[in-house]
């Protein structure tokens, strides 16, 4: 359920598959093998890994019982449960097996209303995250960050081609320069060549340019 809703998520964003973000990687680590849900690729080289694995089975429990002393109960294990996976994601060290990782791992809650149950029941669940490098996101918080990678992209594109521009303008200059040059050499090659008399007397031209017709 987490990952379906991860994709749409990313997708709504405005990133593309494959070009800024990856799913599903095997990694190996040591002690076994890491599979995050999905790499998001950063302007620099960086990549922000991102799970949604995190169980939802009590908070669902709670919306279908009628019997509110379930319900409260069933809350509260949803928080467990999620402060649990906090726990859990932790000790993973993401941060470790990525050297170009920023140092914490954001934890995907895919509904604003799984999001706010957690915190309610625990208000000091987003620290305890924090404190372990950890960041739970609900859609709309993990939307806004990664528009924000979005428009770095593109802020870092219009840079790369600012300076493929100035490149190119620096190149044409040097070539235009050059040809200037070789302009300059060839009308100074003329006038050596071409010598101009008074006008009535005879213009001679060098056999370079011109020889006479044998007769």
């Amino acid at each position: 359920m987490g990952e379906i809703h991860l994709k749409r998520v990313v997708e709504l964003s405005g990133m593309q598959a494959h070009c800024d973000f990856v799913e599903q990687t095997t990694i190996s680590a040591e002690g076994g093998v890491l599979r995050p849900d999905l790499i998001v690729n950063l302007p620099g080289g960086k990549r922000l890994i991102v799970d949604a694995k995190v169980p939802l089975t009590s908070y669902l429990e709670a919306q279908e019982t009628t019997d509110d002393a379930v319900r409260d109960r069933k809350l509260g294990e949803h928080a467990r449960q999620v402060k649990d996976h906090i726990t859990r994601l932790s000790l993973k060290s993401y941060a470790e097996q990525f050297d170009d990782s920023p140092e914490f791992v954001v934890l995907f809650i895919p509904g604003e209303s799984f999001f706010s149950a957690a915190v309610q029941r625990d208000p000091e669940l987003l620290e305890y995250g924090f404190g372990r490098g950890v960041v739970p996101a609900s859609p709309t918080n993990l939307i806004a960050l990664l528009k924000t990678v979005h428009y770095a992209w593109r802020q870092e594109k219009v840079a790369k081609n600012a300076a493929e521009i100035r490149d190119l303008g620096v190149e044409l200059y040097e070539r235009l320069a050059t040809m200037t040059g070789h302009f300059s050499d060839l009308g100074a090659s003329l006038d050596g060549t071409v010598t101009i008399l008074q006008p009535g007397d005879r213009v001679l031209w060098t056999a370079a340019f011109w020889s006479p017709p044998e007769r």
